[in-house]
């Protein structure tokens, strides 16, 4: 899968715990279609950022330092 960029958050923006832990979570509800983090961790945060999940053609970016939190948080809880 081709990820699109990704973009800053912009300063008023920045991820709360709560947030971040929240998406970490859900990710794991993509763990049935494949145990790949990365991936995953990018669905639900293209889902918070735009309200849906990317189409196979979608090159919406998603913000950056909310992605790498939240695949951070992710491999934090194993």
């Amino acid at each position: 899968m081709v990820r699109p960029p990704m973009t800053a958050l912009p300063p008023d923006s920045i991820p709360t715990d709560e947030l971040v832990s929240r998406l970490a979570e859900e990710s794991r509800l993509f763990d049935a279609t494949a145990r790949d983090p990365e991936r995953n961790c990018w669905l639900v945060v293209h889902r918070h950022a735009h309200g849906v999940l990317p189409s196979e053609y979608d090159i919406r970016d998603v913000p950056e330092d909310l992605y790498l939190a939240v695949l951070a948080r992710r491999k934090q809880l194993g």
